[in-house]
């Protein structure tokens, strides 16, 4: 592999991030369950997409550029913490925010994350449902540079071969804080969506070449079509670091069976979990993500599926501004 540390970066994120034992989580699921507190990453609020930020923002600077564009929905986590960033290093930000199908009517649209994206000072585009996100930026980007600007576009979630190096870097420093604290563990659990947290984290794996499983609980699609979209995202991020792509031959593995209806559509079992982990941890998981990523872990563990006392590392995203966006659910 490359010399990981030469690669280009922009320190953001409040690292290491805590990796704790969860006794009342734990005792009710009868597994020994771990969080990876990557909900406290720093960067407005925290959350998983600040690793990835620190590897964007590093290449957008040497691209020179002055402006930040991304698209997500409308309450993106990703998008607050661009925004965010932007603020931080001095950039001009414009995001590119899509309605949700089947999402909560009352504060949707003006609390959560969309409210934070306003304090940041991000430029809003507002598209509906039928309009093409992609399309919209490309457009968005040709006006800012012949305004002079110099946009740089981030892709959604982050989630590219340079940004997923973030989560190769959050790879490395699991394994050493497993390794102080002598923790074994089974198996890391988490959500998949944009596919760069759960590439990175295998990438990370493979080039330790440590052989722990990575179960990703997806939040939007298919468990077969997101195995295709990690595992082709996996074999770019190896590539980059000069490592053979068919190491990430049968080491992707996505249960497709927790996101309901859809990205951002809420299901019982998400609002039991966050329920659950709040009143037995204290700790506050988000209605998009790890939400749906905890209410898919507990019931693998009901299921026997996760064996009894076995150890899980649950790898928390954050999120969890996305609640006030989903009060009435709640």
């Amino acid at each position: 592999m490359k010399n990981f540390d030469q690669i280009a970066r922009i320190t953001i994120s409040h690292a290491p991030t805590p990796l704790e034992f969860t006794p009342q989580l734990s005792k009710k699921l009868g597994c020994k369950i771990f969080f990876k507190r990557d909900d406290c990453t720093g960067l407005a609020g925290g959350g998983n997409k600040t690793r990835k930020l620190e590897y964007l923002l590093a290449d957008a600077k040497q691209k020179q550029a002055d402006t930040l564009v991304t698209i997500g929905g409308l309450q993106s986590n990703h998008a607050r913490q661009t925004a965010a960033a932007a603020a931080k290093f001095g950039y001009g930000c414009e995001l590119v925010l899509q309605e949700v199908a089947g999402t909560p009517e009352a504060d949707y649209h003006n609390n959560g994350n969309l409210l934070l994206d306003h304090l940041f000072g991000a430029k809003i585009h507002l598209l509906k449902l039928s309009e093409d996100c992609s399309a919209y930026a490309a457009t968005l980007m040709a006006r800012l540079e012949s305004e002079g600007k110099k946009p740089y576009l981030i892709p959604i979630g982050g989630s590219n071969a340079i940004g997923s190096l973030g989560y190769v870097r959050c790879a490395i420093e699991i394994l050493q804080q497993l390794d102080e604290q002598k923790i074994q563990i089974d198996q890391i659990v988490l959500a998949t969506g944009s596919a760069g947290t759960q590439a990175g984290l295998l990438a990370g794996l493979i080039a330790a070449q440590s052989d722990i499983p990575v179960l990703g609980i997806t939040v939007s699609r298919s468990g077969e079509a997101q195995q295709v979209l990690v595992d082709t995202l996996l074999r770019g991020i190896l590539i980059q670091l000069n490592l053979d792509q068919q190491l990430a031959n049968g080491r992707v593995i996505a249960n497709g069976n927790y996101c309901g209806a859809g990205y951002g559509m809420a299901t019982d079992a998400m609002v039991a979990a966050v329920r659950q982990v709040a009143q037995l941890e204290g700790v506050l998981l988000d209605p998009v993500y790890t939400g749906k990523a905890m209410a898919g872990l507990m019931d693998l563990c009901a299921q026997g599926v996760i064996a009894p006392g076995s150890r899980q590392l649950f790898l928390h995203t954050g999120g969890s501004q996305g609640l006030f966006a989903y009060r009435e659910i709640f």
